[in-house]
């Protein structure tokens, strides 16, 4: 995926492209980011001098600008740097620096060698989406995809190789959320479950069909594509030398909505072209399984587990009805009022069975949920939601630093009698009451079933999918959740 290459000239030249990191002051003085020494000696090597060559482009220095010159030397095989804006330096810009040089080189198969990252926050922030711009997925046949080689010019090894667990876990999640639904079945999402798993080393548990007679939401949405039905698959992660002391590690339970296709069943989506993209509708479960494959490469100490809640929405004789009444783990009832909120029925199920079974002393969940939190937030931040302040703090500031933001949404405790049912519980789709804010009464609905854990909720009906091929992301899932999800369990132990 991504390697560290020592910072000097003989390892440097066996590359195909170099690229090197500028900055630009607000009078227009342009300065080349890294070893003065080693710089030096490219110049002379290549005889060139390196501001004078980016000049000519008359450059502005923004972050991910890139200007590409030919270079030659009979004992190099590099042929070209890229020359590369990194704005202001932050790890935001880092980050669109290196999707830059990602996409430039996605689909070729050469090697590029950056110099532009020094610090290990900005090699993992620029490594990360170096990748993330190179990454590609088809189905089309007759040539292969070629994939570049992509090296960061460091001796800080670990980093690069944390960078690259990351980026791998984030492909894996692309990989799923791209595979279509023909395909992508819940049965198909254990298979993949239990290959990472074996894989990982992790430990992993799948029910199926009489398996899941108290997980009411799941069999009531899932039932309705009855081949192969429905699955609820638990994956577990321990760290190495601490089996026997586990119960003393913090345990992190995080519930992924692994919705296969929705269709929104019998209340069908409108319009409908809205339904294609709905193979994403399972980014959530997706981000969850990526994040406990990265693990056992980086051994944080804490426990984990991943709940993936697979069903497939789909209309037929056998699907869920409007005034339906259902039983959700635990024993809550609940009126069925629109088929298409079938994501927090699945949700449901997931989160008290972890309270009911698991002891969480983190229970998290994540789902594309909610299009009210794209209306509110866009694409560029997920709706979390949470009680206790000082987690949500610390997961906005994670998210900052992750490139995943996220935003503190409120829990309006006054919009909770849009709950209210007249025939059971509750009623899942907040249909008393005209509040118009459908994140936060879906994130109410969540809460009934959380007990006293320390709760986070993550909408990422906006974040979870791009609709534009730029920058670090193809058209298509992004892998949202995995990187802001990885860092924070890692800054636990």
């Amino acid at each position: 995926m991504l390697h560290a290459v020592a910072p000097e000239l003989d390892s440097l030249i066996g590359a195909d492209v170099l690229v090197l990191g500028y900055i630009q002051s607000k009078d227009g003085e342009i300065t080349f980011v890294g070893s003065k020494k080693l710089l030096s000696k490219i110049e002379k090597f290549f005889e060139i001098n390196l501001v004078d060559e980016v000049s000519f482009f008359t450059p502005t220095g923004k972050a991910g600008e890139v200007n590409e010159i030919p270079v030659l030397h009979d004992d190099a095989t590099v042929d070209r740097l890229y020359l590369l804006g990194l704005g202001d330096q932050s790890l935001t810009s880092y980050r669109t620096a290196g999707a830059a040089i990602g996409r430039k080189v996605r689909g070729k198969a050469i090697e590029i060698i950056s110099l532009c990252a020094e610090s290990a926050p900005e090699i993992k922030a620029h490594g990360v989406s170096a990748l993330l711009g190179a990454y590609s997925w088809s189905l089309k046949t007759g040539k292969e995809v070629e994939i570049p080689r992509i090296g960061i010019a460091t001796l800080d090894e670990k980093t690069v190789t944390r960078a690259s667990v990351i980026a791998k876990a984030l492909y894996t999640a692309r990989d799923l959320v791209h595979t279509p639904s023909n395909i992508k079945n819940p049965l198909w999402m254990a298979q993949e479950a239990k290959k990472i798993a074996d894989e990982c080393g992790l430990a992993i548990k799948v029910l199926a069909g009489k398996q899941l007679a108290e997980f009411g939401g799941l069999r009531a949405v899932g039932n309705s594509s009855p081949t192969p039905g429905p699955r609820f698959i638990e994956l577990s992660y321990i760290p190495r030398m601490r089996g026997n002391s586990a119960a003393a590690l913090p345990h992190i339970v995080i519930v992924g909505k692994g919705i296969t296709f929705d269709t929104g069943g019998v209340s069908l989506k409108r319009p409908y072209e809205s339904m294609t993209a709905m193979k994403s509708d399972m980014a959530g479960a997706a981000a969850a399984l990526a994040t406990i494959s990265a693990l056992p490469q980086l051994q944080p100490k804490v426990r984990v587990t991943v709940l993936m809640m697979c069903a497939e929405n789909a209309l037929s004789g056998s699907a869920q009805r409007p005034s339906d009444v259902i039983t959700q783990y635990g024993g809550t009832t609940v009126e069925i009022i629109n088929t298409d909120a079938e994501g927090r029925l699945v949700l449901a199920d997931g989160l008290a069975y972890a309270v009911a079974n698991l002891d969480p002393d983190y229970l998290i969940d994540i789902a594309t949920l909610t299009g009210s939190a794209t209306l509110g937030l866009g694409r560029q931040y997920a709706a979390l939601y949470s009680r206790d302040e000082k987690l949500a703090k610390k997961l906005m500031e994670i998210g900052e630093e992750s490139g995943e933001r996220v935003w503190h949404m409120p829990l309006i405790d006054d919009y909770a009698d849009s709950l209210d049912s007249d025939v059971a519980d509750l009623n899942h789709a907040a249909d008393k009451g005209d509040y118009s804010a459908g994140s936060v009464t879906a994130a109410l609905y969540l809460e009934h079933f959380v007990g006293d854990s320390r709760w986070v909720h993550l909408d990422i009906a906006g974040t979870g999918r791009s609709e534009n091929d730029s920058g670090e992301n193809v058209k298509g899932g992004t892998g949202f959740g995995v990187r802001l999800f990885i860092d924070w369990i890692v800054s636990l132990s």
